[in-house]
């Protein structure tokens, strides 16, 4: 299959468009991340806890962040996750410390903060754990059990944990609900000492300050180092214009694809580092093919200008790009759209990478070579297609002695 053949797109002659687009979406991602959201760090990389809520009925994030800031929970972050449906919200607090103490406190910090109008002497059922249950019914022995008290009670209280839970989906709206799970004289006394809240705590991950720095610092140098080593290999493999070509193409699609996290304020995490160097792989190889097409037309078009022979290329090799990308981008958008909250980051970098990547292998890679052609003839220095072409006729005089 073969989609523009024949096609005779003047995309140097579009470059001052393509500028302006990349300035305008590269300066709305710098602004964002210096002025506005800054860089939109998870809890991977800026330590904290986070912890998962889920409600009886659809949330109210003014709400919620109104009840932390009551609390004393300052920059916290609210965020939606899963169907819409789940009424499921991430809460993320700013933690210095990384004890099992520092992560009780914060579970204990927002539930008290969500916790409006909760009777003081009872314990929230949606909330309450297998030992507080059983403990209160060895307390209240509404079986009269006897000597079998601790083994009864015992399992009253995970079936009634398990069925709020795994059945419920970790809220109860009415305690009524527990007889499909316990006996009912076990149910009966549960008003005594329970009352119900419109929300549970379904998790909660903590990740030390010391350690989200440490990450971060390894995901900086590891970006640094694929930069790098892409420089350096086509240096060696084309031209030197060729290595930084790419690596400010790269640089490009890095800088607008972070910009968007930051403009949509969503968390960067390890897995979203992750998408971003595929990103840098990706968008290198299709550069790669371009460069290659560039370095073969030019021994066979030695009297065409640069810049034609870089349309030329970009014209011959549009129908692979545009079938290979647009399959990657299918795929990708599928993961996006039905991967999940666990994905969404990492499949949301990648949406947005291939699109950029594709792009500025088009729209920045190759007119970079013809504006260093220009600056050198403006100079008074060699062509830059005679210094390409002598490369060339050096590697086919190599091949021909071996």
């Amino acid at each position: 299959m073969e989609f523009f053949r024949g096609a005779h797109i003047d995309f140097l002659g579009k470059k001052w468009y393509f500028l302006a687009f990349s300035l305008v979406f590269s300066v709305a991602g710098l602004f964002s991340m210096l002025f506005w959201h800054g860089i939109p760090y998870g809890v991977d990389f800026r330590g904290g806890t986070l912890v998962y809520v889920k409600f009886a009925q659809t949330p109210d994030d003014n709400a919620i962040r109104a009840a932390m800031n009551r609390a004393g929970l300052r920059n916290v972050r609210i965020q939606r996750y899963g169907a819409i449906s789940n009424n499921e919200v991430l809460i993320g607090v700013s933690e210095e410390e990384t004890s099992e103490q520092a992560l009780d406190r914060s579970k204990l910090l927002i539930i008290n903060a969500l916790e409006t109008n909760a009777p003081a002497d009872k314990q929230d059922l949606n909330n309450a754990s297998v030992l507080a249950l059983k403990n209160y019914l060895l307390q209240k022995d509404p079986l009269r059990a006897g000597t079998e008290a601790e083994q009864r009670y015992g399992a009253q209280a995970q079936a009634m944990v398990d069925y709020r839970d795994k059945t419920k989906g970790g809220v109860l709206h009415s305690l009524d609900e527990l007889k499909a799970a316990a006996d009912p004289a076990v149910v009966a006394s549960l008003p005594d000492g329970f009352f119900l809240s419109n929300f549970a705590v379904r998790n909660v991950e903590i990740v030390g300050p010391q350690v989200g720095a440490q990450l971060r610092r390894q995901a900086l140098l590891a970006t640094a180092y694929s930069l790098a080593g892409m420089l350096i290999y086509l240096a060696v493999r084309f031209e030197w214009i060729y290595g930084v070509a790419a690596v400010v193409t790269v640089f490009h699609d890095t800088l607008i694809t972070v910009g968007a996290f930051s403009l949509m304020d969503k968390e960067i995490s390890l897995t979203v580092i992750a998408a971003i160097l595929t990103l840098i792989g990706y968008s290198n190889n299709d550069t790669i093919v371009v460069f290659d097409r560039i370095r073969e037309n030019l021994k066979l078009m030695r009297r065409e200008k640069l810049s034609d022979i870089v349309n030329r290329s970009i014209n011959q090799t549009l129908s692979r790009t545009i079938l290979t990308a647009g399959l990657t981008f299918l795929t990708v958008l599928a993961l996006f759209l039905f991967g999940g909250e666990v994905l969404h980051g990492f499949s949301f970098a990648l949406v947005i990478g291939i699109l950029i990547g594709t792009y500025s292998s088009i729209a920045i890679a190759a007119p970079i070579l013809v504006a260093y052609q220009d600056w050198r003839s403006n100079r008074g220095k060699p062509a830059m297609e005679a210094v390409l072409r002598k490369e060339s006729n050096r590697g086919e005089k190599v091949k021909a002695k071996v």
